[in-house]
């Protein structure tokens, strides 16, 4: 883990120039990411990739290519993605000093905060063709999006870390095995494909009117429901009638079960917990204590538990 945390801009260049077989300029653009290490490289004779180091100890070799595959088979779907490139080994997966890499095209787009009546339509479409290929195979070595999964393992990880006083604790604990016991078996039954996973609009990026979708490492086997409300995070009649431009355009490429939408809190909730205990984990990650200053301290925890608390009476409210 020491290598992931001092990745110096010579051992990425070496990193890519061996990948490719090709010489870097030595211009080298650090880019946003929490998980992982992502750079933007500037090459001597062909055009500026990007590329990504995987946080070690989180996918196996399997599950990363997993991804991969999902990509290229997106890609050849003609959905808009972006695939990783092929290596001079003949894989698109690649490990420097322990670390996994892949190296991606350059792509430019710009971040909407909002999308038009047009735009929730047309990310609804392409998101059903999403799905589509989604649904046409399997991903064996990604986890599944489950109870157990982002409550259960979640807490562990929480009460592991143990970065609140025991009564944060206690309430913490009583809320999310409360939230855990009210969405019982709402997630059984449900079909469950290959999905985005963290679908939300920073991963919806814009070039002129089109869109395209990035940032596949929390790609999932789960119920298309949780890209759709990722896409629409808000409650009350806007987000309704939003929600509803999205599936507009989500069903003229595929069919949609609408009774799906009891889901959204009890998904939201889920979420909440699984972000905590990300946090958690990544603690001694240097970036994570300046980027969350306030982690760990009671006012976290009592707005945390105020969250929840809310969480619950909505997934207790709804049907």
């Amino acid at each position: 883990m020491e290598h992931f945390f001092t990745l110096t801009p010579e051992r990425i260049l070496d990193a890519v120039e061996q990948a490719l077989s090709v010489r870097a300029t030595g211009r080298t653009l650090a880019l946003n990411s929490m998980e992982n290490r992502v750079y933007e490289i500037e090459l001597e004779e062909r055009d500026p990739v990007v590329v990504k180091f995987y946080r070690p100890a989180r996918w196996s070799r399997e599950a990363i290519l997993d991804e991969h595959h999902f990509l290229t088979e997106l890609v050849t779907a003609e959905v808009p993605a972006i695939a990783p490139l092929g290596l001079r080994t003949g894989s698109t997966l690649g490990e420097h000093d322990e670390i996994f890499f892949a190296l991606f095209p350059k792509v430019r787009g710009r971040l909407l905060s909002e999308l038009s009546d047009d735009q929730l339509r047309q990310v609804g479409r392409l998101l059903a063709r999403l799905h589509n290929v989604g649904a046409r195979g399997d991903a064996s070595h990604r986890p599944r999006l489950a109870l157990d999964h982002l409550a259960g393992k979640s807490l562990a990880t929480l009460e592991q870390a143990a970065l609140w006083d025991p009564l944060m604790a206690v309430r913490y604990r009583h809320y999310v095995q409360q939230i855990a016991d009210a969405i019982g078996d709402r997630l059984d039954g449900l079909e469950m494909i290959r999905i985005h996973g963290d679908c939300h609009l920073g991963n919806v990026l814009w070039r002129e009117e089109s869109c395209f979708f990035v940032d596949f490492d929390d790609f999932v086997i789960g119920p298309p429901v949780q890209d759709v409300w990722l896409i629409v995070r808000g409650r009350g009649p806007e987000a309704d009638r939003q929600r509803d431009l999205l599936l507009d355009g989500y069903e003229q490429m595929r069919e949609f079960d609408r009774t799906a939408l009891r889901l959204i809190e009890p998904l939201r909730a889920l979420r909440m917990i699984h972000y905590a205990a990300w946090i958690a984990r990544r603690w001694q990650d240097p970036t994570f204590p300046r980027a969350f200053p306030d982690f760990g301290s009671a006012r976290y925890w009592v707005e945390e538990i105020v969250d929840l608390d809310e969480q619950l009476r909505l997934i207790e409210a709804s049907p």
